[in-house]
């Protein structure tokens, strides 16, 4: 199946490692361009020479208010255009209501979520017909995940805005999606379930609970992004899709 994506030009955040990074290489291998951005400089820097030519690093942070503009002008100034936006950004300090700070939090909303919102009104300023606009949020939008507090006060926020902003960009053909990943074998989970007294039973326990028996990996992750941000996916807006390997017991 062709997903339309060559010559595509995307702007990936918290694209160094992770979620992001499995994206970017979903969209490359199927030959669309990236403009992947991280906080730190070197880990952004080994992200773009592993993707290749149809890549370019950029370390910013997406609490800087400058940073949506420079994204994007760096996708049309390096590759010529620009097509939509995955954002992504790494998941908040974890901690139960009694443990997180105000400084956590208020860190935590600058980059987690005005950022966020941030990146997408830019985007859509400088979006046409048949762009597109996702946001990487969590599992947590449906359901509260023990011991992520931050994360449970902020994700369903960010779905609200997405679910808002794809009524207002639909009459001009630009798509809003999100993903929410659940249990994805990645640095982040496996930092979670580290929290555990014991992480291998934690991580079985969590195992049990999902219904193909497994966590899923970053590569499956990044071909369903790939698949939402194509053309492909032109009639799918507004939809926050689950990739937890039927973890939500919700329809």
């Amino acid at each position: 199946m062709d997903l339309g994506l060559k010559d595509r030009v995307y702007v990936v955040t918290g694209a160094s490692r992770g979620l992001g990074n499995a994206t970017a290489r979903a969209l490359v291998d199927d030959d669309a361009k990236v403009v992947v951005s991280g906080r730190d400089p070197e880990r952004i820097a080994a992200a773009e020479k592993t993707l290749g030519a149809n890549a370019v690093g950029v370390a910013a942070d997406n609490a800087d208010p400058a940073v949506a503009q420079r994204l994007i002008a760096t996708a049309r100034e390096r590759f010529g255009r620009f097509d939509g936006v995955l954002i992504s950004v790494g998941g908040p300090a974890p901690g139960f209501v009694a443990d997180n700070t105000d400084e956590q939090w208020q860190a935590a909303f600058e980059s987690v979520f005005l950022g966020a919102v941030r990146l997408a009104r830019t985007a859509a300023a400088e979006l046409g017909e048949g762009g597109v606009i996702g946001f990487v949020l969590s599992s947590s939008v449906h359901e509260p995940v023990p011991g992520l507090t931050i994360s449970n006060g902020l994700r369903p926020g960010l779905a609200g805005f997405a679910k808002s902003l794809s009524v207002e960009l639909g009459p001009r053909g630009i798509r809003v999606v999100g993903l929410l990943p659940a249990r994805i074998d990645t640095d982040r989970v496996r930092e979670l379930d580290g929290l555990s007294p014991d992480p291998e039973a934690a991580r079985a326990a969590n195992e049990s609970r999902i219904p193909l028996r497994r966590y899923g990996t970053a590569d499956e992750f990044g071909r369903t992004a790939a698949f939402l941000l194509s053309p492909a996916a032109s009639y799918l807006t507004g939809v926050m899709l689950p990739v937890d390997g039927g973890a939500r017991h919700g329809f």
